[in-house]
């Protein structure tokens, strides 16, 4: 997604109590930085204006939640959504971090250690021509970095408008050992196959307005 530059994002990040700067510095203790550090950890890759995450760790404060974006001008949005919700609910923001990073190079800030129990991917870049295909949050080599913090049980939550990736999606999950506990090309009228209610993003609410299905879903790995 193109996003003007905020010049106040970076600023409001940097004084801000959940943003981490130096996301480096927590490889393989991302939860001892969280009030709760027993709570499962998840993810969101490419977090984007951070509804999603706000809503999704206003509803599970037993889980601590971690958003990541490339850019600190999305960032700055992520971090006003986040307050605004929580603070609507006078709640604190106890379980959400964000940082700002490069997803493909992940595991310079995650190991392991970090054990990771989900990670969501919503509505990410398709990258659709094939020289860019290896950027893809999905791609094979992504997939193999996931694997390197994602715990035994741990799960990846997806959800696209895109035909081509979904399909082209499904096909790396299976040739990289993880296993579709769950699928379908129309979510909102599948729901996610679970009790689990799903949190509807300005993307998301954008597609399903042109008439396109949301595709959606559910891996873990095989092991």
């Amino acid at each position: 997604m193109r996003i003007r530059r905020k010049p106040w994002a970076r600023p409001e990040l940097e004084a801000c109590n959940f943003f981490i700067q130096n996301p480096y510095d927590l490889k393989g203790i991302w939860k001892q930085q969280y009030i709760n550090p027993d709570n499962p950890l998840h993810l969101e890759l490419g977090c984007g204006k951070g509804t999603f995450i706000a809503n999704k760790a206003l509803e599970y404060q037993n889980i601590n939640f971690l958003g990541i974006d490339i850019k600190s001008d999305m960032l700055g949005l992520a971090k006003r959504n986040i307050e605004n919700v929580f603070g609507q609910n006078q709640i604190p923001v106890n379980n959400v971090l964000l940082t700002a990073h490069d997803i493909e190079r992940i595991l310079l800030f995650m190991d392991k250690s970090d054990n990771v129990d989900r990670i969501y991917i919503n509505f990410c870049n398709p990258w659709p021509k094939g020289k860019h295909h290896k950027k893809r949050l999905t791609h094979p080599r992504q997939l193999a970095h996931y694997k390197e913090f994602l715990s035994e049980d741990g799960e990846i939550w997806f959800k696209t408008d895109d035909d081509t990736l979904f399909n082209e999606s499904k096909t790396y999950f299976g040739e990289n050992n993880f296993e579709i506990l769950w699928c379908t090309h129309d979510l909102f009228n599948d729901g996610w196959g679970c009790s689990e209610k799903n949190i509807i993003t300005e993307h998301e609410e954008m597609f399903m307005n042109q008439g396109i299905k949301i595709k959606a879903l559910v891996a873990k790995i095989n092991i």
